[in-house]
């Protein structure tokens, strides 16, 4: 029989390109339906997460190897043989187990036809190491385009996340390498419901409310996360949330929006902080299976109202909230770690649908603050077209707008996701 591990990471692989799932909500899935569970779990995960991120530079290896270029090979082979090469050029199993396991997966999941080929590729592909690859497949490449194939990621990706960095553009190598380590998985403890120090791992470097876990932590086998007490979260999420929470505000602070609440993570935390003032949050998400997961993550708190409405033309009255976040929908970029296969999904183009959405967003939250109140405007991505670009085009013109602060989060400098935060105060 194929190995289980590997024949699950294959249909992983698929399910990521037929339906667009996403790696961190499939692969788990998977396991548990096989049973696979300790050490095969864990090189399973390794292996489809490793495979998923390095797709651009195995894929540039094995076009490279293939006479007919890698648009003659079927997805499911090419997918195969992604999987054979990451065994190859980077996890420890042996060049004869990675190939001969790979071929038989070939044998057993896509049929005889494409064995010999598989077998004759991987073979060529395991008589280099990846640094020896990378010098072939990058020759007479330079600036973002030989970063685009070393560290896998699309060309427009590395030229946007090089910019974003700005007077710090020497430090692209770090972030592009931090994209592809995987993260650590981080709690967050919900004040009033839970303490930090009831959690297990080690305090955050950045949120009080932060506990990393150790590697291989599960966090679904901690109660408080169980139960709704705490929840997983990044530490730059955590810092949206309570950069809005701490911002002072003058006269009343009883109503609090969170404009696009999915899937619940921040509203959860601005909930839990809200109830310790008094104050009620209501936390708007314009799917209704998105609101769903908000309900269930501040099903503990009786001062959230949980709402489904376009946030751009909700039924709030104009000025009736002391605080508003707008956590806007974006390209993601700046949790690539995460989730390795949107690089591949994402393209410049989706800017043109996104950015007018952001800006509208952040102009109706604006009009729904009160005077003396405060906007937060967030993007998980650094890109500047979504960050400063928004707040500028949105802020241009009006005297009745001062932009307090900004802030970009990233993960070789911080430990976060490349989260953007601005502080916007209404006149």
């Amino acid at each position: 029989m194929t190995d289980p591990s590997r024949a699950v990471a294959f249909h992983v692989l698929r399910a990521v390109a037929e339906r667009d799932a996403y790696v961190n909500l499939v692969l788990p899935a998977m396991l548990a339906e096989h049973q696979i569970e300790g050490r095969d779990a864990a090189f399973a995960t390794e292996l489809v997460h490793g495979t998923v991120r390095r797709q651009g530079t195995y894929d540039a290896i094995i076009g490279q190897v293939a006479s007919k270029g890698l648009g003659s090979i079927d997805p499911p082979v090419l997918d195969a043989l992604r999987l054979g090469t990451h065994q190859l050029l980077s996890m420890r199993v042996p060049a004869h187990a990675a190939v001969s396991e790979t071929v038989d997966l070939v044998r057993r999941e896509i049929g005889h036809k494409p064995v010999h080929f598989a077998n004759a590729l991987l073979r060529k592909i395991g008589q280099k190491d990846l640094t020896g690859w990378l010098e072939v497949v990058t020759a007479g490449l330079d600036g973002d385009e030989a970063r685009s194939v070393r560290t896998s990621h699309p060309v427009w990706i590395v030229t946007a996340l090089r910019e974003a960095l700005g007077g710090h553009a020497a430090q692209i190598d770090k972030l592009l390498a931090a994209d592809n380590a995987p993260p650590r998985v981080t709690l967050v403890a919900r004040p009033g419901l839970c303490s930090p120090d009831a959690l297990p791992g080690t305090p955050g470097k950045l949120s009080p409310y932060a506990r990393i876990l150790d590697e291989g932590g599960d966090p679904g086998a901690i109660p408080q996360v169980r139960d709704g007490r705490a929840g997983v979260q990044d530490e730059g999420s955590q810092l949206v949330a309570i950069t809005l929470a701490e911002a002072q505000v003058d006269g009343d602070d009883a109503r609090w929006l969170d404009l696009c609440a999915g899937p619940g993570g921040k509203a959860a935390l601005l909930g839990a902080l809200a109830k310790q003032r008094g104050a009620h949050l209501v936390a708007n998400e314009v799917l209704e299976h998105r609101a769903d997961l908000v309900r269930q993550g501040v099903r503990l708190l009786d001062n959230v109202e949980v709402t489904t409405a376009d946030g751009r033309h909700g039924p709030w009255e104009p000025a009736s909230f002391d605080r508003v976040l707008v956590d806007a929908p974006c390209t993601g970029l700046g949790a690539l770690r995460r989730r390795p296969e949107s690089r591949w999904r994402r393209s410049e183009a989706d800017l043109d649908d996104l950015v007018p959405l952001q800006e509208a967003l952040l102009a109706r939250a604006l009009e729904l603050v009160r005077p003396g109140g405060v906007v937060v405007y967030a993007t998980c991505s650094p890109h500047v077209r979504e960050t400063t670009g928004v707040v500028d085009a949105v802020t241009a013109g009006r005297g009745d707008v001062d932009v307090e602060s900004t802030h970009q989060w990233w993960p070789h400098i911080d430990g976060t996701d490349a989260m953007f935060c601005a502080l916007l105060r209404r006149g």
